[in-house]
């Protein structure tokens, strides 16, 4: 307790004798001055000042005045408000220039030692009991991933790591981090085994399975069109689950949730594939089949989702015998979102808004390519931090509020997540074999056969098949595929980067969420 340095700043302070010598008793290093000028000096040349208490009313120099010039100077320490006046503005004022607590004199001991044991041991305190709860929990979860789980036993379980995940970056206990991640490594694993245990199964039953990628729309999008409420979908290229965790709180205060659903995002776990499909209600099998024109395979030329708008209009035709008016904006930059922003009053004159922002798929590729983004979106935290930051500073954000003042439903959505991959796998495939790191289609393709989930009869579970030889490899959990030529190079680039097109939680179980306006 010894450790922790309060500066006292009042201008009457001899009639504060009392409280500095309760503090004193307490183990706590006490300096006080009598004017904000004496104080700033002090914070200017004593850099282990751990709070201040600092009177509002002060002649010279007020308290809001010293406040301001103390946030410049050292803007992370603590500041307790003291104050004779109650009054609202005074008070906003203080709480806009981000005082920690305010006190209304006359201050007993006791309201000063709670207030210090909130700001001081705040963080101690968050710390023991995050780690005592997850701790709690540990058990819990390791019996639930080793328990055969039902798939929505599986997304239960991720919702649970991710909320441990999240608890875990506020209170920043980089031992349970650790911990958490081998958990996680460990549910992964089990998860890939339960996605090739099951996966042809889905595609071939109407029973006890996930919502898949074209299914989604029927599923959770087509039943909330109604004549008088126009239905916005945004789709977030790559939205994890835990980015849209840490969205949901900037987005709640705008709307009210009304569902949270999760859909399992079919493979690959790529955009070519999902987004297709979820566009189209129709697997890439019947894409291909029935629209052969709009669907181009891996090793072809050519722009692989080129023709999204005609497969959502073809769906709805199909979907609906009345006529549905529909838009649809793909958005690839700022000025595109902006234009969405500034023409916002036009999506009221639609039935269905599709709205398809690129933006965190960009940041994933660039991450891979650009040191410095690597280096700012470092782990799967440091990549949700970046993320939110873009988000609350984004048109889209912009275009959410101005439709909260509308009567309309929204539903966010996404194609698939991402994983940030660890283990490099060596595969041996021909000049035809897609590039992709966490998937390959092709004809002869060599791959160690534990680490992957082989496709090998890719019309059961919805894929097309170009040649009659052609299979399907995704790589498990946090694996990458690498071939053998300029191995060492190409590990150095990938290792450590987000990807996605194959098994894993983070790709595969994807945020469906329902909104409507406060």
């Amino acid at each position: 307790m010894s450790s922790i340095k309060i500066l006292w700043v009042d201008d009457e302070i001899e009639t504060l004798k009392p409280q500095l010598f309760f503090l004193n008793k307490k183990g706590y290093d006490v300096e006080s001055v009598s004017n904000g000028y004496d104080a700033l000096e002090i914070i200017k040349n004593d850099d282990q000042i751990d709070i201040i208490f600092l009177d509002e009313s002060m002649p010279g120099l007020t308290g809001l005045e010293t406040l301001s010039k103390i946030k410049e100077i050292r803007p992370i320490v603590p500041v307790v408000m003291i104050t004779k006046n109650e009054a609202e503005n005074i008070m906003e004022e203080a709480i806009g220039s981000q005082i920690d607590d305010y006190l209304i004199k006359p201050v007993n001991p006791n309201q000063i030692l709670l207030s210090l044991k909130k700001i001081i041991d705040n963080h101690r305190l968050v710390r023991e009991k995050t780690t005592s709860e997850y701790q709690q929990e540990f058990r819990d979860i390791i019996m639930k991933i080793g328990s055969g789980l039902k798939y929505q036993e599986w997304v239960d379980t991720y919702l649970q790591l991710i909320k441990w995940e999240l608890k875990l970056d506020h209170s920043d206990i980089s031992e349970m981090a650790d911990i958490l991640s081998m958990q996680k490594n460990q549910a992964n694993a089990e998860f890939s085994k339960f996605i090739s245990k099951n996966y042809y199964d889905w595609h071939n039953s109407e029973d006890n399975k996930p919502v898949l990628s074209h299914e989604l729309m029927s599923k959770y999008v087509f039943p909330k069109i109604k004549d008088d409420t126009p239905t916005i979908m945004i789709l977030l290229d790559n939205l994890r689950f835990d980015q849209w965790k840490v969205f949901e709180p900037f987005i709640l205060k705008y709307f009210i949730k009304e569902s949270e659903d999760a859909f399992f995002s079919i493979l690959p776990t790529t955009t070519q594939y999902s987004r297709n499909a979820i566009f189209s209600g129709l697997t890439p099998f019947d894409i291909n089949r029935l629209y052969p024109d709009w669907w181009i395979n891996d090793f072809e030329e050519g722009g692989k989702n080129n023709h999204e708008e005609d497969l959502l209009k073809e769906q709805v035709k199909r979907k609906f015998r009345k006529d549905v008016k529909v838009q649809y904006a793909k958005i690839l930059n700022t000025k595109s979102a902006k234009q969405v922003l500034d023409n916002a009053s036009n999506i009221l004159n639609y039935d269905l808004t599709v709205l398809v922002y690129n933006f965190i798929d960009m940041l994933s590729h660039a991450r891979t390519e650009m040191d410095v983004l690597k280096a700012l979106a470092s782990d799967e935290k440091a990549y949700r931090s970046l993320t939110v930051s873009w988000f609350k500073n984004s048109p889209l954000y912009q275009t959410l509020e101005y439709l909260s003042t509308k009567n309309v439903k929204v539903i966010i959505t996404t194609d698939h997540g991402t994983i940030r991959v660890k283990n490099p796998s060596k595969v041996i495939g021909d000049k035809d074999t897609t590039t992709n790191l966490r998937y390959k289609m092709g004809k002869n393709i060599q791959f160690n056969q534990k680490e992957v989930f082989l496709i090998d009869k890719p019309e059961k579970v919805g894929l097309p098949r170009p040649n009659v030889s052609t299979r399907y490899i995704f790589a498990k959990e946090d694996t990458y595929f690498l071939y053998p030529n300029n191995y060492n190079y190409y590990n150095r680039l990938y290792n450590d980067t987000f990807q996605h097109g194959g098994i894993s939680m983070e790709e595969i179980i994807c945020p469906v969420i329902t909104l409507k306006p406060r």
